[in-house]
C-alpha cells in the first residue's frame, strides 16, 4: 500500500493507480481486524506526503521541460495543462483539494514545483492535504466496516461507489465546460 500511495501521489506514472478505493478498502480490513488502524494511517500518510514531495521535486527540477515532453502511454501533457489551470485558479489550496481528485492528485505537486511555489508553502499544504486525505478515506472504510456487518462480501460495490465519487468532480467540471456554464454556477 505504501508503494501504491507513494507512486500515485509522487510519480507521474501513478495517475492510474487506485488511491481512494485502496485506502477505503484498507479501512474496511482494519475494521475487521486484519490491519492495525494506527499503523495503516501513519504509513499511508508518510507515503502520501513523501510522494507529493517527490512530485514537487520532479516539477522543480524538470520545470518547463515537462510541458514540451511528448505524450506517451504513461504521460499525457493534457493532464499537466489541466492541473496547471486548476492550480492557477485555486493557488496553494490546490495541493489539498487535489488529494481528492484522481489524476489531478498526481500532477498537482509537479505543477507546484514547476510553478516555483516555495517549498515551505508547498510542504504546509502537502502535510495538511496528506493528513486529511488519508484519514478521511481510511476512516470512511473503517467506520463502514464497523457499521455494516459483512460489508467485505460487497467490496465490489464499495469500490465502485468510491470510484464514482472520486470521479464526480471532474465529471461535473466536464459537464460545465460542455454546457458553457462558468464554474461558479450550478448546473440545471
Amino acid at each position: 500500500m505504501f508503494v501504491i500511495v507513494f507512486a500515485e501521489t509522487g510519480l507521474l506514472v501513478g495517475f492510474f493507480l487506485p488511491g481512494d478505493s485502496l485506502l477505503v478498502t484498507a479501512g474496511l480490513f482494519a475494521a475487521r481486524g486484519d490491519l492495525d488502524l494506527g499503523w495503516l494511517i501513519v504509513w499511508t500518510m508518510i507515503a502520501a506526503v513523501t510522494g507529493d514531495a517527490t512530485g514537487y521535486y520532479i516539477g522543480h527540477k524538470a520545470g518547463q521541460a515537462l510541458y514540451s515532453r511528448p505524450n506517451s502511454f504513461f504521460f499525457r501533457r493534457q493532464h499537466l495543462i489541466r492541473t496547471h489551470e486548476f492550480y492557477e485558479r485555486h493557488g496553494g489550496k490546490t495541493i489539498i483539494i487535489a488529494r481528492f481528485i484522481p489524476i489531478v492528485r498526481t500532477f498537482a505537486p509537479v505543477v507546484a514545483g514547476a510553478a516555483e511555489m516555495t517549498y515551505r508553502s508547498f510542504a504546509t499544504y502537502n502535510i495538511v492535504g496528506g493528513i486529511l486525505w488519508v484519514n478521511s478515506m481510511v476512516l470512511v472504510g473503517y467506520y463502514l466496516g464497523l457499521a455494516i456487518p459483512d460489508i467485505e462480501s460487497r467490496i465490489h460495490l464499495v469500490v465502485a461507489v468510491v470510484i464514482f465519487l472520486s470521479l464526480l468532480p471532474p465529471i461535473i467540471a466536464w459537464l460545465r465546460s460542455k454546457l458553457g456554464k462558468p464554474s461558479g454556477e450550478a448546473i440545471g
